[in-house]
């Protein structure tokens, strides 16, 4: 199940993350942190901070730098309007994935 999980997370974690920062800004490792208490145990911190990068990049979130007590200033990542357009689109097509892959369970189309 493992492999197969880990596949599935691929096409999904970007609205995973942003879903996650839907509720607060955060920074890599908090988010890392968030999800692995929501049972995500198998997420690797690089693979966090690699997706932060391309949806910053994207125009996703939002980046504040906070100055840390240890260390240097941290990167906080917050949803902006273009995140939450990107997360509503998501949720849709989440929702349509999800019904039509229980009607193939429930035997038929």
């Amino acid at each position: 199940m493992a492999k197969l999980l880990t596949e599935m997370l691929k096409g999904t974690l970007e609205g995973i993350v942003l879903a996650s920062l839907s509720g607060r800004a955060a920074y890599g490792y908090e988010i890392t942190a968030r999800l692995r208490e929501q049972g995500f145990s198998d997420i690797a911190e690089g693979t966090i901070y690699a997706l932060l990068i391309r949806m910053e990049k994207r125009g996703l979130v939002d980046v504040e730098k906070v100055p840390s007590e240890k260390g240097p200033p941290r990167k906080v990542y917050s949803l902006n309007a273009q995140g939450r357009e990107y997360l509503e689109e998501f949720w849709r097509t989440w929702s349509f994935l999800t019904e039509r892959l229980e009607q193939l369970r429930e035997g038929g189309m």
